[in-house]
């Protein structure tokens, strides 16, 4: 069985504003009031509560100051669980893609570095969580993309084989765990970082949804 496998941040859905909005909260607390900016700033939301917390750093002159990004990391997660879909849109085309290529029997599954939890939170909360047949976040293992066990167990645990699987993703971290793995990686062009994707060398861009269904089948082939 051949299994499409989404990164969820910045692939499926645009996170950003929320997780901004949470390290936001954490300056305040800091003091410092509100450094990192929606428009500006999505593209290291994207990477994370912690390079959110690591560029707030920076723009204090304080670069390196892990003692407090360890500090307020547990707190940035609790803020943002808290208001977990305020700002966040699945992109256009997204599910329907899904909806097309379950249809046309595929395994379709999520591998992220987002904590279980709170992708499962937020998959739920966006209506979406049963239309994928797997989901693993960055503490489901023992290890994390872009270690490829983490994309292969995604393939597992859908149903299919992890050695004819292939990665939807937005970032180096998903280029690089395609490659470690030995499958095609497609990397979405519609993210903050898109301008940046080809530059990765991916199988395949995605500029919209629409195209994934015939990258897919010319990536790995139909389903049947």
């Amino acid at each position: 069985m051949k299994t499409v496998v989404f990164d969820l941040d910045g692939t499926l859905a645009d996170t950003s504003g929320d997780l901004i909005a949470a390290a936001n909260m954490c300056f305040r607390e800091m003091g410092a009031g509100d450094l990192l900016d929606a428009s500006r700033d999505a593209g290291t939301a994207l990477r994370g509560g912690r390079a959110m917390l690591r560029l707030g750093m920076e723009r204090l002159d304080r670069a390196g100051d892990e003692e407090t990004i360890d500090a307020y990391y547990p707190k940035l997660l609790a803020a943002y669980a808290r208001d977990i879909d305020r700002h966040t849109v699945l992109y256009d085309g997204a599910m329907a893609a899904v909806a097309r290529l379950k249809g046309a029997g595929y395994r379709v599954a999520i591998c992220t570095n987002k904590p279980e939890g709170l992708a499962d939170t937020l998959l739920t909360r966006l209506g979406v969580r049963d239309a994928f047949d797997a989901m693993l976040g960055a503490d489901t293992l023992a290890v994390r993309k872009p270690d490829p066990e983490h994309l292969f167990e995604t393939a597992r645990r859908a149903g299919g084989d992890p050695a004819q699987c292939i990665l939807i993703g937005d970032s180096d971290t998903d280029r690089n765990t395609a490659q470690a793995a030995g499958v095609p990686c497609v990397l979405v062009t519609f993210g903050p970082a898109g301008g940046d994707m080809s530059a990765l060398e991916p199988e395949a861009l995605l500029d919209h949804f629409d195209d994934l269904d015939r990258i897919v089948a010319d990536l790995i082939g139909t389903a049947a």
